[in-house]
Order: C-alpha cells, then sequence, then structure tokens
C-alpha cells in the first residue's frame, strides 16, 4: 500500500524553533524588566535629589494694613471697646403689665420724659379711695375743732368739768390722727401710681428695647416669664474707650496721655484722644489692668460696643497729633532691595512672587507701601537673601 512509502519524518515536531522563540521572549522580558528597574532608579533619584539641590524655605505671611502716620510716635498699641460711662437698663419698681411703651431704639430721651407705663387701675383706684377718705377726715374736723374751743371756753369759766374737756380734746386729736393717716395713705398711693411710671433718669438715646406691650415687668425680673428692664439708654456724651494694658507695660501709661483711637468699623479715620482713668486694679486672669481713654472728639459714627484701637502717643510724638488719614504699611522686614528696586514677596502656587513697590515714611518697625500691592494683600513677613524670584517656599 502507498502508505507504507509514507515519510513519517515530516511528522517530528520542531523542537529548534520552539527554543528559539522562547530565548527570544525571555530577552524582551529581561530588557523591558531593566527598563522599568531603570525608570524606578531615576524617579526614586530624583524625589531624594531634587529637595536637596533644590530645598523649599518656610516662610510666614504678613497683612499688607492701613495704619495711621502717627504710628512712628506709638509707644504702645492696646485693643478695647467703647463703652458708655452712663448707661442704665431702666426698669420699674412694681409689678404689672407693660400697657404704654413710647419709645423704639436710637430715640433720644429727656431725664424725667415718661418712657413706658404699666397696667396701674387698681393702683388708681385706691388713690381715689385715700382722697375721698381724706376729705371725709377733713369735713369733721371742723365740728370737733369748735367743740374742743367752747369745752376750753366752758373750763376757763367753770362751766364744764374736767372730763368734758378731756374727752373733747381728745377726739379733736383722733380727728386729726385721722387726717394725719389719710393723707399717708395718699401719699402711698400717689407713691404707688408713680411706680407704673418709667421715666428716663437721665438725657441720653435708647440702645435696645427689652420688653414689649402685654408682658409683665417686675423688679429684678422676679420670675421666669417677667421682664426686669424695659429699654436699656446711654449717654452718648460720656463714650470712652476701654482697653486692657498688660501689667508689663502699664508703666508706659500715664494720667492726661495724648492717644490716637482707631475703630475697626473706620480703619481709615482716626480720633484725637487721651488717657481719662487708669483703674487701680489689675485683673490677675488676663495679667492686665484697664485704662479708660476719653474721646477728643467723635461724631455719630462712634457706638457703644464697637471694637477700637488706642495707639498710646509719645510725649515727642504728642504734638503730631492730626487726624491724618491713614496709610498702607507692611513691617520693615516684608520689603527687600533686589537689582535696586523695592520689592515685596507674594506666594502663589507655593512659589515666591516678586512684586516691586513703591515705599514712603518709615512708621516705627513699619513701612508706607504708596503702590504695587494694596490692603488685605498678604506678604512674605521676613524676607532674607535666600528668597528669590520663583523659588519654592513653604508657608508655616
Amino acid at each position: 500500500m502507498e502508505t507504507k512509502n509514507t515519510d513519517l519524518s515530516s511528522l517530528k515536531i520542531n523542537r529548534t524553533e520552539k527554543q528559539e522563540y522562547s530565548s527570544s521572549n525571555k530577552k524582551v522580558i529581561k530588557v523591558v524588566a531593566i527598563i522599568i528597574m531603570a525608570a524606578v532608579v531615576i524617579i526614586a533619584g530624583y524625589l531624594i535629589v531634587s529637595p536637596i539641590m533644590n530645598p523649599s524655605i518656610e516662610v510666614k505671611l504678613v497683612e499688607a494694613s492701613l495704619q495711621s502716620p502717627s504710628l512712628s510716635s506709638t509707644e504702645l498699641i492696646a485693643s478695647g471697646y467703647v463703652v458708655a460711662q452712663r448707661k442704665a437698663a431702666v426698669a420699674s419698681k412694681g409689678t404689672g403689665r407693660l400697657v404704654y411703651l413710647g419709645v423704639v431704639e436710637g430715640d433720644k430721651v429727656k431725664k424725667g420724659e415718661v418712657i413706658a407705663r404699666l397696667e396701674n387701675s387698681d393702683i388708681k383706684a385706691q388713690l381715689e379711695a385715700a382722697e375721698a377718705n381724706l376729705e371725709l377726715s377733713k369735713s369733721g374736723l371742723k365740728n370737733v375743732e369748735d367743740t374742743y374751743k367752747r369745752e376750753k371756753a366752758l373750763f376757763k369759766s367753770g362751766l364744764a368739768s374736767q372730763a368734758d374737756l378731756d374727752a373733747s380734746e381728745a377726739n379733736y386729736k383722733q380727728v386729726l390722727a385721722s387726717i394725719d393717716l389719710a393723707k399717708a395713705n395718699v401719699n402711698a398711693a400717689k407713691v404707688a401710681m408713680e411706680y407704673t411710671i418709667i421715666r428716663a433718669p437721665f438725657d441720653g438715646t435708647v440702645l435696645t428695647k427689652d420688653a414689649d406691650v402685654g408682658e409683665i415687668v417686675a423688679p429684678f425680673g422676679a420670675s421666669v416669664n417677667s421682664k426686669g428692664a424695659v429699654v436699656t439708654i446711654a449717654d452718648m456724651s460720656s463714650l470712652q474707650v476701654e482697653a486692657d494694658v498688660s501689667e508689663s507695660n502699664i508703666e508706659k501709661i500715664s494720667p492726661n496721655q495724648s492717644c490716637e483711637i482707631v475703630l475697626d468699623a473706620y480703619p481709615d479715620y482716626n480720633y484725637p484722644a487721651y488717657v481719662s482713668k487708669i483703674v487701680p486694679t489689675a485683673d490677675r486672669t488676663k495679667a492686665t489692668v484697664m485704662v479708660k481713654v476719653a474721646f477728643k472728639k467723635y461724631d455719630s459714627r462712634v457706638l457703644p460696643e464697637m471694637s477700637a484701637k488706642v495707639m498710646f502717643l509719645t510725649k515727642s510724638g504728642k504734638q503730631n497729633v492730626t487726624n491724618q488719614k491713614p496709610v498702607l504699611t507692611v513691617p520693615n522686614t516684608a520689603v527687600a532691595n533686589r537689582d535696586g528696586n523695592q520689592v515685596v514677596f507674594m506666594v502663589k502656587n507655593g512659589k515666591a512672587i516678586q512684586l516691586p513697590v513703591s515705599v514712603g515714611r518709615k512708621l516705627g518697625d513699619y513701612l508706607e507701601i504708596r503702590s504695587g500691592i494694596v490692603n488685605g494683600d498678604q506678604v512674605i513677613a521676613n524676607v532674607t537673601e535666600k528668597i528669590k524670584n520663583g523659588m519654592k517656599v513653604e508657608v508655616k
């Protein structure tokens, strides 16, 4: 048969090609592995060497802010609040329902002016009854007085006995006593009536309204649902700034020392002032002494409880106190000289960015900035020679 003559060698597996293919794959894998290892080594080396070759510098930022030109003559700066030295929570001595309230916040009142009134119909009835009783007592006075005088005359002439005179005198004195008692009852009712009328204790301005018509008003807020005060008023001509000064700095303060007050609400305006009083006691919890600073003059923008800064001026600087407009400043250390130009550095995307600025006067530890940055911009607080434009920095 023909199958017997078939060459069976053609069916043999070619193991040489397979070995060559396997060897080629191993070489490719080995090359790829070497490339990956080299890349890992390069990246690791970069991560290790880069911070050493190009290290970032830690910096602190400071905000450009408005300062008074008197800063150069400032001995000390302290923070405080505007406080009315004459202030009262006006309340009633009586207890009752509030039926009338004649003022609202911001109203000006005069001393003795009726601010509010409590329900007083019961007290009014008591007053009317006391007055009627007084009139009744007075009506019988004329009769008993005439009787007493007649008995005295009869007794002198011997026509009346001592007992008759004594009885007439006792009756007369009893009527006088009843009249005095009736007068006292009338006065007591008038006082109780006055307790229901709430008046302004001094000229001032209403700061807050503490009760509304229909609410119960009681002295000291006697119950949970009652109000103690009806309104709070203050004498706006008695405004001062109360500032806390550290015990270690109190020796720098003296009575009548010239100052400048800058309200946080109006940082572009300052008010001339002076030390009115150094309170003769310290706060042990804060290690501070309260200093009261009085305005030399102020306007309607100054309101109680506003926060303020007080600049206590040196003796040499008090003659220069004028109402100058505050200027933009940064610390002296924030400005550097680069190639003959005055510059500051801001931080953007982790890098120091150099900005040229125009500088003006030196104000103590601060420097006036006329252009280049604006109020509120944050710049590097302490610029050294190491800080260059575009270099990496890390903000503390």
